[in-house]
């Protein structure tokens, strides 16, 4: 199937709630969303970061923007009845596995019964609807395996995180099932898909326990960064490769009906799948000087998986959606966006500069 690309004309004026939008990649899709001229609805708690991109890049200026939780049921499905969205993008989480460890029990209220919460006020909609359920590729029974995950492996998780997603997953496809059948699509008009992308990197993210927040704060204060796993691996994409991904499978739904209405995996190429010294090391090929130093962070650390890759080839030939990004190409956009905050540039004009580059791409 050839890439389809993005249809600027179905995305305009529709209109689209958001659940996360102050989040970082909530925060990449809203300000695209924007630029598609689509009537956007976010709903989220308040940014946790003093730095963050919702703020810094002004990604509330055109959009309704609510600060909620998700968990605050009679509170979202009012909002959601009241807004009548013709896309939901649920993007909202407790997203860090460390911290899953010291509060579980915010982990799985927030990723599983607010998943419930979004999917129970949808349901209760009398119109045409789809939703896109961001989850994660940590949603997988992890056996450290050399051949990357499809989408049809069993859901597992070692840490409360981990576990939270793949009971997301397991949530969205009885939703599916029981109230969203595609034999019943006449009737209730819904489709719902899950989203499951790796390890996303992009300007704008200061969540702790990141890598690139890690070694862009080392960077920018000539600090020696400290690593957790240096050997551990992982799928790193730039977050608007997902994001791309997430608009053409909810267009797909809503335009074509319910068959697109399943799990997909948004990873990156394979040469991508590389190790965390590994990025250090890329990293430090872009500067000329003040290159990063690393040690490794002998602090006991919680649990984190030292293997994980996606298979994308269902996305590839399904969908026509495959990443346009090198990692190389993913990190330097990052380095650039970097250098521009550091310079006190206008950054949601740098930001919608970044997002029209990759537009461009599509196109070619």
């Amino acid at each position: 199937m050839e890439t389809m690309g993005l249809n600027k004309e179905f995305w305009k004026d529709k209109r689209v709630f958001i659940t996360g939008h102050t989040g970082f990649k909530g925060g990449w899709l809203s300000l695209w969303l924007q630029r598609l001229g689509s009537v956007t609805y976010g709903y989220s708690l308040k940014p946790e970061n003093k730095e963050n991109l919702f703020e810094i890049a002004n990604v509330k200026d055109q959009m309704i923007s609510k600060i909620g939780n998700i968990n605050n049921f009679l509170d979202l499905s009012s909002e959601i009845k009241k807004f009548e969205p013709n896309i939901v993008f649920h993007m909202a989480a407790q997203p860090l596995v460390r911290r899953s460890y010291s509060n579980p029990l915010e982990t799985f209220n927030t990723n599983i019964i607010g998943t419930a919460n979004v999917l129970e006020s949808v349901r209760l909609l009398a119109h045409k609807v789809s939703v896109v359920n961001i989850t994660t590729d940590k949603c997988y029974e992890n056996r450290e395996q050399a051949l990357g995950f499809t989408e049809d492996q069993p859901m597992g998780g070692y840490d409360p995180y981990s576990s939270s997603k793949g009971c997301s997953e397991l949530l969205s496809s009885s939703f599916r099932r029981s109230f969203f059948n595609i034999d019943n699509y006449d009737e209730h008009q819904k489709t719902l898909a899950t989203a499951r992308a790796g390890n996303v990197i992009g300007g704008g993210d200061w969540s702790s326990d990141r890598l690139m927040t890690d070694i862009l704060y080392a960077l920018n204060n000539k600090k020696i960064l400290k690593l957790r796993n240096p050997t551990s691996t992982r799928p790193w994409q730039h977050v608007l490769e997902p994001v791309y991904g997430y608009l053409m499978l909810a267009q797909l739904m809503y335009d074509e009906g319910p068959e697109f209405g399943e799990a997909w995996n948004f990873g990156p190429n394979p040469r991508s799948n590389l190790s965390v010294k590994e990025i250090v090391n890329k990293m430090n090929q872009f500067l000329s000087e003040n290159k990063i130093k690393w040690e490794i962070d002998r602090s006991k650390n919680s649990h984190e998986a030292k293997l994980l890759m996606l298979n994308i080839t269902k996305a590839k030939k399904r969908l026509g959606w495959k990443p346009k990004l090198s990692i190389e190409d993913s990190l330097k956009l990052v380095l650039d966006w970097n250098d521009a905050y550091s310079k006190n540039k206008k950054m949601k004009d740098f930001t919608l500069e970044q997002i029209e580059f990759y537009e461009n791409l599509l196109s070619h």
